[in-house]
């Protein structure tokens, strides 16, 4: 157990039976009162963001979660395949429902790092930027560009994101995972 003050941005805790990522974390002190300390949680099997405000009187077990390097290999029917980096017989699996949106972002040979849980991968954390071909574009209409503008584009992994006009089809572009927005695009590598 540790106390309230010891809290700390990337902490894993165990809270109402359930294992949190501590988000951000401030310690506010008003007249009169006791210390408390806010933070903002991520459940890492939901992924849902909670608030919570923590007094002296609160017990909270931090709790040690293993961190493996490993490779995403494949997905079929809703099943993300990885393995440990290096260790090709060590293999994991990640229901689409526990990745959430990251996993269409993963493209073959991506390196990640999975977060195991009494022998069970509960997340795995992929890259913030990710190279990625674009596999169906619209075509660019001459003469709509003046206003800068937007088209959907479908890209491989199978996200649809919204690109400038300029992007076609077969071109590369970088995205932001955490926000699944266009960054910029890349030349082609050989």
């Amino acid at each position: 157990m540790i106390s309230y003050t010891d809290l700390k941005k990337g902490m894993i805790i165990r809270f109402n039976h359930e294992v949190f990522e501590v988000i951000d974390v401030a310690f506010m002190r008003m007249q009169q009162r006791k210390a408390v300390v806010t933070t903002r949680l991520k459940n890492l099997i939901s992924g849902k963001v909670v608030e919570r405000t923590w007094q002296a009187s609160d017990a909270i077990e931090e709790i040690d979660i293993e961190r493996m390097e490993a490779v995403f290999l494949y997905s079929h029917r809703g099943e993300y395949w990885f393995q440990e980096k290096g260790n090709p017989k060590n293999r994991l699996m990640l229901s689409e429902d526990v990745l959430g949106a990251a996993g269409q972002f993963l493209k073959p040979q991506t390196e990640v790092t999975a977060f195991i849980l009494d022998g069970k991968p509960i997340k795995v954390q992929i890259p913030i930027k990710m190279e990625l071909e674009v596999l169906e574009a619209p075509p660019s209409i001459k003469g709509n560009t003046a206003q800068g503008g937007n088209k959907m584009v479908t890209l491989q992994g199978g996200a649809k994101i919204n690109a400038p006009l300029f992007i076609n089809q077969g071109d590369v572009v970088r995205i932001n995972t955490e926000t699944g927005q266009y960054v910029e695009r890349v030349e082609k590598t050989k």
